[in-house]
């Protein structure tokens, strides 16, 4: 009790409370030194800067014309799959297709479209009736389902595609060859089909996709089980899904289309250009990653030979602040602050600088202009913790510094 009377008699004999620096003044203190030696602080950070712009230019370019890449490649059906019957190997012949194969394979996890023509083989078309039949010119009469254009991507040069009331009537669309062979140049003509007169409903563009379609006459589905003995089995059908699940549908496909013998389907490879696409979007991330390894590493020895200089520069201000009563934490508060300040500053101006030059070249070039967003937050917050490992050690150095020493040098 007495030793308790006596310290409560002598306040002085208490340790003083820790000394603490407020957020505010530790930043106005940690940019001392940039407003201090505001040419040295703007040069540090435009060293940063340019590193930094020049990460978020090459992936704002790599961004936009791989857009552009992507766009043409998608063009040439990346992810078209075609599913038909294996050729016959021996005494058995393969199963058809089933007559609701796009229904199955529609049904696949991935599948954005799926549609289904069928070639009827014994059905020819004509120019008319005087026609010898024996010059059927190579085309081919095909039964088509309605959502055939947007899966295959095809165009009409002019006319209009089947509906639910023409695909059941004697009518036709005719492939871009067709159409040239038979000397058919509008629309609401009449062609010899099957040994009747039909209207050509419209007229197709040719089909990079699906070069068989070119050179046929087609007609829907339930006018050819109707009137051309169409028993259901289509010849192929034609399959879209997403870029990223092309692999595993193809690999679904023919357990999914012909479950008891999927051997008996065959699945078209994917698109040489699905091939060429991911190889280039792998050149791409890897050059994307040596190129920003590179300016980061550049940026903080930039930023760490500043800070260095500046804490040997600045030893007589160490030692006062040390002397007046700054702590060892307070001189690396003050030092690391700083060299996030320049860090940041660089970050920033840098990632403007880079996106005003993505968006410059892609307009010159005729691109859309892509800039990611996480380049420009990802190449500022990498900045400022690139900076704070940067300035860590000249920090260190800072508190470490004794105060009679830094005053006498």
């Amino acid at each position: 009790m007495t030793r308790n009377r006596g310290r409560e008699s002598n306040p002085g004999s208490s340790a003083p409370p820790p000394s603490r620096l407020r957020a505010g003044d530790l930043a106005y203190v940690g940019s001392t030194g940039l407003r201090a030696r505001p040419m040295r602080a703007v040069l540090s950070a435009l060293g940063v800067a340019i590193g930094i712009a020049a990460m978020v230019a090459v992936v704002g370019i790599s961004t936009s014309s791989r857009e552009r890449l992507d766009s043409q490649l998608a063009e040439l059906g990346t992810n078209l799959l075609t599913v038909t019957v294996a050729e016959p190997t021996g005494a058995v012949a393969p199963l058809p297709l089933p007559s609701d194969a796009s229904a199955r394979v529609e049904r696949i996890a991935g599948v954005t479209g799926a549609t289904a023509t069928a070639d009827l083989s014994d059905v020819h078309v004509y120019r008319n009736p005087l026609v010898d039949e024996g010059r059927t010119g190579g085309l081919t009469v095909t039964a088509s389902e309605l959502d055939l254009l947007s899966v295959v991507g095809a165009e009409l040069r002019s006319g209009q595609w089947f509906n639910p009331a023409t695909a059941a009537l004697p009518t036709t669309v005719l492939g871009a060859t067709a159409a040239e062979r038979l000397g058919v140049r509008e629309v609401g003509g009449l062609v010899w089909l099957d040994g009747r007169n039909t209207t050509v409903l419209g007229i197709l563009e040719p089909v990079p996709l699906a070069a068989e379609l070119d050179i046929a006459a087609l007609v829907g589905m339930p006018v050819a089980a109707a009137e051309y003995d169409y028993a259901g089995n289509p010849t192929r059908v034609y399959e879209r899904s997403e870029d990223d699940a092309v692999i595993a549908v193809r690999e679904l496909l023919p357990p999914s289309v012909q479950p008891p013998e999927p051997a008996d389907v065959v699945v078209s490879r994917p698109s040489d250009a699905l091939t060429a696409r991911a190889a280039v979007d792998e050149v791409f991330t890897g050059m994307l990653l040596a190129l920003g390894s590179i300016s980061l590493l550049v940026g903080g020895i930039g930023v760490a030979n500043t800070m260095i200089i500046s804490v040997l520069e600045r030893r007589r201000e160490i030692g006062l602040r040390r002397a007046i009563g700054a702590t060892r934490r307070h001189i690396r508060l003050q030092f690391l602050t700083e060299a996030v300040l320049l860090s940041a500053m660089g970050g920033v101006a840098g990632a403007g600088l880079g996106a005003a030059v993505t968006a410059a070249i892609a307009a010159g070039s005729g691109w859309v202009p892509v800039i990611p967003a996480w380049i420009v937050v990802g190449g500022v917050l990498a900045t400022i913790g690139i900076g704070a490992v940067a300035g860590l050690y000249p920090a260190v150095r800072a508190a470490r510094t004794p105060p009679s020493v830094a005053l006498s040098s």
